[in-house]
């Protein structure tokens, strides 16, 4: 089980801070929300997060440690402007070949078609990534970065920056965080009030060493289930 906890960092001085302080803890079952404004800020804050920028106050704890290191390892960023983030012009099909290469499985035509498959993605495969909805988006870069080896723990930035509802793409962000997988959320102020309400309708296992529902209706929960993919 991961847990970072984003302790007052922030980047440069205020009034006018590139990144004024930020704080949030999230871990399994409970992501956490930073909520940042300004074009540069949900970056310096997802790199900060994630271990690839040292904050000039402040620190970022994984597990109760600092360990930038170790951070790097756990995290990816997922659709970081500029870092990590696929242009517009992609295809989903394309960009699945990619991510499939990176994390060192085979991008063969046939692979990438299971993959869409599995996500309920093979209308979208030739489609390109600016052109399909939001939760779409969310959900197809969330679970190529999951594929990733040691991978534990997302930053996801600014989902509302390609529009539709908070709900919505909120929801990608439920299903996998209640797999176990922790996530921070970088997120304008606005949407993270309505992402804050949401947090309530993560489900929390008694045990969280078990899965939330031990007998599951397979229907209910294929659009929700972590990719299985062979290498």
């Amino acid at each position: 089980m991961t847990t970072i906890e984003i302790d007052h960092a922030g980047i440069g001085d205020e009034p006018g801070a590139p990144l004024p302080v930020v704080s949030a803890v999230a871990g399994p079952h409970r992501p956490g929300i930073l909520a940042v404004e300004t074009e540069q800020a949900p970056v310096l804050a997802s790199l900060v997060a994630g271990g690839r920028m040292q904050p000039d106050s402040g620190r970022v704890l994984l597990d109760g440690h600092e360990d930038a290191a170790a951070l790097r390892r756990t995290v990816a960023l997922v659709d970081t402007p500029g870092i990590a983030e696929p242009f517009p012009v992609m295809t989903l099909r394309r960009i699945v070949r990619e991510e499939l290469a990176f994390a060192e499985r085979r991008p063969s035509r046939e692979h990438v078609d299971t993959v869409l498959d599995e996500l309920g993605m093979s209308a979208y495969a030739d489609t390109h990534v600016q052109r399909v909805p939001t939760d779409v988006r969310v959900r197809l870069l969330t679970e190529l970065a999951l594929l990733r080896e040691g991978v534990t723990a997302l930053v996801i930035t600014s989902p509302e920056r390609h529009g539709g509802v908070v709900a919505d793409w909120f929801a990608v962000v439920r299903d996998v965080a209640a797999r176990g997988v922790t996530i921070v959320l970088v997120t304008s102020k606005a949407a993270a009030e309505t992402a804050t309400q949401l947090l309530a309708t993560i489900p929390v296992p008694a045990d969280p060493s078990l899965p939330s529902d031990p007998d599951p209706d397979p229907d209910a929960t294929a659009a929700t289930a972590p990719l299985e993919t062979r290498s």
